[in-house]
């Protein structure tokens, strides 16, 4: 792998950490919107245990799609919407920015970062996130994703009526440390997710516009970079995303470490359902994955591009007389 400089196109300095926060925050709301649907999808296929009942038939992403539009209503595929949306915005801040910080912190004398050095600054930038904001934020939208109530019903009241009602209740009836169930896998889960996502986008970025003699990629390449890229994390941990999300639906047992309930929970998965249902939801996670990477990057590299365009405007030279 070829080494890159810390700094950004053209020798500019690195992007600041309020360019991260508007440009990361801009491109993360972007992508939750557009690709929520498919996220619900998946941990409902991920909670699934049809495998259990002889006979079932099998339920793939689209006939779970259908069942919760039909039973639930289109909104039904927007349930956690709103915690995603609350944590979206400095999700992507701490991603970037640290992913940039850590960056710089491996880079040789000379300013340059080998591939080894991105996957690395990649890894910690997903467990910084995974910790600081993607763990909370994870179990309040699971919780509300695995309701079945109907959002046409003012009758069918659910346990969790929203967020802010999730976030309330599990810190009532199961303590603050219920906010982090799940946090080694969910920091094992974006760490992988972000070394192999930043790792990839570089390189064939680097490839790109070393081809093409530019520093400046269009829109569509950077979109198909960040598709390829996106998908190729999920790939490499299915089975710890589906792990995670069947350990913070439910509430912890009594007596039972972290530890114990990871290998009770696979333990069940292997001997109940088989091999395969480590990967369920796997193909909407990719479907939401990969574009969600390309709508990131996409948005993220066009809003960095007019905030630093603004930053390099004389002062005052629009307004001349």
């Amino acid at each position: 792998m070829s080494a890159k400089s810390t700094e950004g196109p053209g020798g500019k300095k690195p992007a600041s950490a309020a360019t991260n926060l508007i440009a990361g925050g801009g491109a993360g709301m972007m992508e939750a919107l557009a690709c929520h649907p498919l996220d619900t999808i998946k941990v409902r296929m991920q909670l699934s245990r049809r495998a259990r009942m002889p006979g079932a038939p099998k339920r793939g992403f689209l006939t779970t799609g259908r069942e919760i539009v039909k039973r639930e209503t289109p909104l039904g595929l927007y349930k956690g919407l709103g915690a995603v949306l609350t944590g979206i915005v400095p999700k992507m801040a701490i991603r970037f920015t640290s992913y940039e910080w850590y960056k710089q912190l491996l880079a040789d004398k000379d300013g340059k970062v080998s591939g080894q050095a991105t996957f690395l600054a990649g890894l910690s930038a997903g467990v910084t996130e995974a910790v600081l904001v993607v763990t909370p934020m994870e179990v309040v939208k699971i919780r509300l994703q695995a309701q079945h109530h109907s959002m046409a019903d003012p009758l069918d009241i659910p346990k969790y009526r929203n967020a802010a009602h999730a976030l309330y209740t599990v810190v009532k009836e199961e303590g603050v440390g219920a906010l982090y169930r799940g946090v080694s896998l969910t920091a094992l889960r974006q760490g992988s997710n972000q070394a192999v996502n930043f790792t990839a986008y570089s390189e064939f970025r680097a490839a790109l516009q070393k081809y093409q003699g530019t520093t400046d990629l269009p829109g569509y390449q950077t979109m198909f970079i960040g598709l390829i890229s996106g998908a190729m994390g999920p790939l490499s941990n299915a089975p710890i995303d589906t792990i995670k999300t069947r350990l913070q639906k439910t509430p912890a047992e009594p007596g039972q470490t972290a530890v114990q309930r990871i290998v009770n929970i696979s333990k069940d998965m292997w001997k109940q359902e088989g091999s395969r249902s480590f990967y369920k939801g796997i193909t909407p996670r990719i479907m939401r994955v990969a574009p969600g990477q390309a709508v990131t990057f996409t948005v993220y590299e066009y809003l960095k591009g007019v905030l630093e365009r603004n930053k390099e405007m004389p002062p005052g030279g629009k307004y001349e007389e």
